[in-house]
């Protein structure tokens, strides 16, 4: 029996940067909290977004999320009621009401197109675990309340980074992540890090610090995602991308892409990072730095044998999980 996915802010809370509507569902509770949207008082999302400069679709399902916290009820009018009021509703204006919105900058409260972008891809790395998904490109200018030129712009990016497709019908779609794309992508890791690594250039004292901060790992060690991350970009700059080989690099680098996003989605999941893999690239690394390299090569192509069948297992719990909750309505199954 599928099993509820874990919330994705508890995967990672504090490593990545919000969405649009956790910022908006993060302002929101601190006005409740503070009493500036006190108990009784009906909240209506057209009013809310325009106060707060973001898109209804936004506010909606920030209000949606604190709902669910029990912070807020649905109104039997339209909008929500903050919890804990004793009398009639009230139906203040919101526009005139003195809120903190000490969290909002022009970037946030104005979306552009980048801050979009991080958002769209926040969603995108983590659909793909369940199936094939289609993008609807008016919903998503809607969702943003920005024009669909923009949106384009931001799916363009997307695209080239490999997080998204268009498909033969010029549909714009997240294709799933399955076993036989894995190993695909593993198998030209092998091919391509192996044959950089064996002409890279090491920066020798930063990746002496490298081996040293992964030296002080342990098996048991609990690591946040964002941690992981930087531990294993560090280095994949350091004894892949310094290759003199350019070409090499670049293909090395678009490899990666797709299998990035995968293990951000299995994290978004609530799927642990693996401290074990980090071992396997200090072991690489210390080779490396005591001039053994083909030793290094054979070492690095032993550990992405190893990721990858690491990697396909975890695939594998996401059968069990259901899809999250909360991903927008313009991505939807395919």
């Amino acid at each position: 029996m599928p099993v509820s996915a874990l919330p994705a802010r508890e995967a990672d809370d504090s490593d990545r940067p919000s969405t649009l509507f956790e910022l908006a569902a993060d302002l929101i509770r601190h006005n409740i909290e503070t009493g500036r949207l006190s108990p009784g008082l009906v909240l209506q999302e057209s009013a809310l977004s325009e106060r707060m400069e973001m898109s209804r679709a936004t506010v909606k399902r920030a209000l949606e999320m604190i709902e669910a916290e029990g912070r807020i009820r649905r109104f039997s009018g339209r909008g929500f009621l903050v919890c804990g009021g004793s009398g009639d509703p009230r139906r203040d204006d919101l526009r005139q009401i003195e809120l903190d919105l000490t969290g909002l900058d022009d970037s946030v409260g104005k979306p552009n197109w980048l801050r979009i972008y991080d958002d769209v891809a926040h969603h995108v790395t983590r659909c793909p675990a369940f199936g094939r998904y289609r993008i609807i490109e008016a919903l998503v200018a809607e969702e943003y309340g920005v024009s669909r030129t923009i949106i384009r712009d931001v799916l363009g990016r997307l695209q080239e980074r490999g997080l998204i497709q268009k498909s033969r019908t010029s549909r714009w779609v997240v294709e799933p992540l399955t076993s036989q794309r894995i190993k695909d992508k593993y198998e030209l890791r092998v091919i391509l890090e192996t044959a950089a690594l064996r002409s890279a250039k090491f920066p020798v004292a930063e990746l002496r610090g490298l081996a040293d901060e992964i030296a002080a790992l342990s098996p048991r060690t609990r690591l946040t995602p964002g941690q992981w991350f930087s531990l294993d970009r560090r280095f994949f700059e350091m004894m892949i991308l310094t290759t003199p080989n350019e070409d090499l690099a670049g293909y090395a680098s678009s490899n990666r892409l797709a299998l990035e996003a995968c293990q951000s989605a299995l994290f978004s999941l609530g799927l642990p990072p693996d401290t074990q893999s980090l071992l396997e690239l200090g072991q690489v690394v210390e080779l490396a730095l005591s001039g053994s390299i083909s030793a290094a090569a054979s070492m690095l192509a032993t550990h992405l044998h190893k990721a990858r069948e690491r990697t396909i297992a975890q695939l594998k719990i996401t059968s069990i999980i259901e899809p999250a909750s909360d991903f927008p309505d313009y991505l939807q199954p395919a």
